[in-house]
């Protein structure tokens, strides 16, 4: 009898180490996805930074273009609220959703911004437009490998998590739900950095 207590205590004490080990790694999964997260955050804010310079910069240039300046302002006061929602919660579903909506609706603005600007020769030969999207485009490209960062750390932790036996206790643990992907409608665009030619 004394052994097979001794038997039992150390089959519980390994399967409490198990479960233990689950959680911790659901927790770690969990933390590095807000960590990726908020480095797309630092990105984008240094995007939306960027913004209103770039608009300033053109403002004289463009008087009859009023309408696309106010776009650009407007999808970039849009992007920097939904970037603060999904920030205070990166695990939202609905709010990397929105989030992704508001990047694709301000990517489209400026993209807009850049035809236009190809009909004023000296807006894109002055000094400071010409540093202002050579900076918006480098960051274009360090919010696309934060993208992809925050995406591979979803994809390990949404993998991990529907693993057997994780799956049976991740719901436990108040691993409910799925992490969510942050995608942009235009992928394709996305993938390939920005090109402002003067």
């Amino acid at each position: 009898m004394e052994i097979t207590g001794f038997i039992t205590l150390v089959i519980a004490a390994a399967l409490l180490f198990y479960i233990v080990g689950i959680y911790n790694r659901l927790v770690a999964l969990k933390n590095r996805n807000e960590n990726a997260f908020a480095q797309i955050e630092v990105q984008l804010k240094r995007r939306h930074d960027l913004i209103p310079n770039l608009v300033e910069t053109a403002r004289g240039y463009l008087k009859h273009e009023r309408e696309t300046l106010d776009a650009i302002t407007s999808a970039r006061n849009t992007a920097i609220n939904d970037l603060k929602t999904a920030a205070s919660n990166p695990s939202s579903a609905s709010a990397i959703d929105n989030l992704g909506r508001a990047e694709n609706t301000l990517t489209d603005a400026l993209g807009r911004f850049s035809a236009v600007m190809e009909a004023y020769p000296d807006l894109k030969a002055n000094h400071n437009m010409m540093a202002l999207t050579e900076e918006l485009s480098s960051t274009e490209n360090k919010v696309a490998f934060a993208r992809q960062a925050f995406n591979d750390c979803v994809t390990s932790y949404n993998i991990y998590k529907q693993h057997f036996p994780p799956v049976l206790l991740a719901a436990f643990f108040g691993h409910r739900a799925d992490g969510r992907l942050l995608e942009f409608a235009n992928t394709e665009v996305i993938q390939t950095a920005p090109r402002i030619e003067f």
